[in-house]
């Protein structure tokens, strides 16, 4: 099984694809949207990228490329990944030297608190990772990165402040993408996306499907539709599989009040963490 993830060796979400397979070569992208390419081109098996993260929130990029890539792609799993940061530095960094600390924004803002009392410049990097190599190979005293231990014995760094995230019960949720759907296993979820109707109660309608039957509702996203100013496009997810049918039913009441509604996978849900 070969999976692309998002960054270099020693990410998170190289982490994450770890945890989620039991043997798997990984293999690294640079953006996300080259995950998704590599994944909708069969280059690699499968792909896996962060959704969200329980500290800083919803990874926008993600949910946007969910929906520009539904025709090739559908979602075949989920894994819940706790994400402990370090600081790390160059053999010898003092804490005291460090003036601008690198990493990726969601990385930086799991660690505001400590960071802010750090009074180091913070530098938005494409990975998390990639800071940690970046750092490594400049041999620059001044500079940190926020990145995972495996990070530091990759690039023999030094751990200069240990677990730094702002809550310690910090997760990420990673997705699996592949061309073609698993097979049902239970529990399960359902991802879906919508275009609500532009009149009063569309929404309140919309999701009355789903409470009519009783369907558990675990994530609700909104994201701009770029079709028109000021018009969104819903992100679900619900317990239960597409073929159940409760599910849908409820999905086809959803499109019957909605413009548009794609079913983006279903699949078995992740350990609860």
């Amino acid at each position: 099984m070969r999976v692309a993830f998002q960054g270099e060796q020693g990410a998170y979400s190289e982490e994450a694809a770890y945890q989620h397979f039991p043997a798997v070569e990984t293999v690294p992208r640079r953006t996300l949207r080259e995950v998704f390419d590599s994944v909708a081109e069969r280059g690699v098996d499968a792909g896996i990228v962060p959704v969200e993260n329980s500290e800083a929130g919803s990874i926008n990029q993600t949910y946007d490329l969910l929906l520009e890539y539904h025709h090739f792609l559908t979602i075949t799993g989920e894994t819940n990944l706790r994400v402990v940061h370090y600081l790390l530095g160059q053999p010898g960094t003092r804490l005291a030297d460090v003036r601008r600390v690198y990493s990726h924004p969601q990385a930086l803002a799991q660690c505001d608190a400590f960071l802010r009392k750090l009074e180091a410049d913070q530098v938005p990097h494409y990975d998390t990772a990639g800071s940690a190599q970046m750092i490594a190979a400049e041999r620059r005293t001044d500079a940190a990165a926020v990145a995972s231990r495996r990070a530091a014995e990759l690039y023999t760094l030094e751990i200069l402040a240990e677990e730094i995230q702002t809550n310690p019960q910090n997760y990420t949720r990673f997705l699996v993408i592949q061309t073609d759907p698993v097979p049902r296993a239970d529990p399960s979820k359902t991802s879906v996306v919508f275009g609500a109707l532009h009149k009063p109660g569309a929404l309140y309608n919309a999701m009355g499907a789903l409470a009519l039957r009783g369907i558990n509702l675990t994530k609700l996203e909104s994201r701009p539709a770029r079709r028109a100013v000021w018009e969104y496009v819903f992100y679900v997810d619900i317990e239960g599989h597409s073929e159940d049918p409760k599910v849908a039913d409820a999905i086809t009441d959803l499109r019957a009040h909605c413009a548009w509604a794609i079913v983006l996978g279903a699949y078995p849900a992740g350990a609860t963490p």
